[in-house]
């Protein structure tokens, strides 16, 4: 059903608000061979953005192909490895016999296969046939570069959630050779392959990315850029209006300011909103929307704090009331944050945990700005 609030898919087109520039530059960058990182929240749009851009290019008359999976569910070195290259022979075949003569061209040699009686009986189009080596790993990293380079037509793997790949039981068995591969193709001169990573793991993404030695010059790291809260509000007036409804700009844009932009939790809050009335949209609406998608989100909420010990608490506490120097032994005593060496473990704990990160001036940021209201209002009863 055609909505003007949709939260529950990716959005292009007329549903896709501001970053103009952000789908030129990422645009730019597939254009050019780069490898993209897009770590950002849950929800705030990695997938619109990358999907709008991929629009735009085909407008602009471009040939590629792409492909798509996520690492979410995966836990094994092996797993990654079949799913990442059963995608890319998905990208450039479609038959048995055609999946067949790309696993004999490219990975010839490992133990990677494709078997006919898997691919029947579970459509695997890419087996193993022993234990991984090695070589097995490097072969199928490099085998994309190889594709691309000799059809001549660029590709485009998007692996969403690729913070999950610290979950494996040792992801340097991926990491480094991942890494060796974008190194050394570019190298080779290999062109036309672009990795596209999505992770909304923002802690663990910049732990793969910025704290490591791994990935230097090898990436490009796409932010999201701020949507406007006035455009934001001009687009949902536009929603409304459409369904002949009415609501203020100033109302509009105060709610865009709880959410802090986020698309998502503004859509799905607009969604409530249009069901819970008939002509203009006031105040009291307003509130009781709120209400109900903090009802939605408050059981994962709860869950979320529960699963803190009381250090990680009175952390919280400090940072929803403000406090950025938390090794001051005032701010120590007060909030019984036991010692400067705690703080750290602390500090360490909550963003292991995605609850917070800390921007370039080491500044705590509430990842969720829901659950920001939430814990500020709800759970500490901090007056706003």
């Amino acid at each position: 059903m055609d909505t003007p609030f949709p939260y529950s898919q990716y959005v292009t087109g007329k549903n896709f608000v501001g970053r103009g520039r952000d789908v030129t530059l990422l645009g730019n960058l597939l254009a050019q061979g780069e490898h993209i990182v897009l770590s950002e929240p849950p929800k705030t749009g990695k997938t619109s953005l990358v999907q709008q851009a991929l629009v735009a290019m085909k407008m602009q008359g471009k040939s590629f192909s792409v492909g798509q999976f996520s690492a979410l569910n995966i836990r094994t070195l092996e797993e990654l490895l079949l799913r990442y290259g059963s995608t890319v022979i998905m990208m450039a075949g479609s038959t048995p016999d055609e999946y067949a003569a790309l696993v004999e061209r490219y990975l010839g040699g490992t133990h990677f296969v494709f078997d006919p009686a898997a691919f029947a009986e579970r459509g695997e189009v890419l087996s193993l046939s022993w234990n991984l080596v090695k070589a097995d790993v490097d072969a199928v990293l490099r085998f994309p570069f190889k594709l691309s380079a000799e059809r001549g037509v660029p590709m485009f793997l998007i692996v969403d959630e690729f913070q999950c790949v610290t979950l494996l039981e040792d992801e340097d068995k991926f990491l480094v050779p991942l890494n060796a591969a974008m190194k050394d193709c570019r190298a080779e001169g290999l062109k036309g392959f672009s990795l596209i990573l999505c992770g909304s793991g923002v802690n663990a993404m910049h732990r793969i990315f910025r704290s490591s030695l791994l990935f230097h010059r090898q990436v490009e790291r796409v932010k999201l850029s701020p949507i406007d809260d006035r455009e934001m509000a001009d687009h949902v007036l536009k929603g409304f209006l459409a369904g002949g409804k009415v609501i203020t700009s100033e109302l509009m844009q105060g709610a865009c300011r709880l959410f802090k932009g986020h698309p998502w939790y503004i859509n799905h809050f607009c969604a409530i909103c249009d069901s819970m009335t008939r002509g203009y949209i006031m105040e009291p609406v307003l509130v009781d929307a709120l209400s109900c998608l903090i009802s939605v989100h408050e059981p994962r909420f709860q869950d979320t704090v529960n699963g803190l010990t009381t250090h990680q608490v009175n952390f919280l506490k400090a940072v929803a009331q403000g406090v950025t120097r938390f090794s001051a032994s005032d701010v120590i005593a007060k909030y019984d944050l036991h010692s400067s060496a705690n703080v750290k473990r602390v500090k360490d704990a909550l963003m292991k945990k995605e609850v917070l990160f800390f921007d370039d001036n080491d500044a705590p940021v509430f990842i969720d700005p829901l659950f920001e209201y939430w814990v500020k209002k709800y759970y500490f009863q901090i007056e706003q």
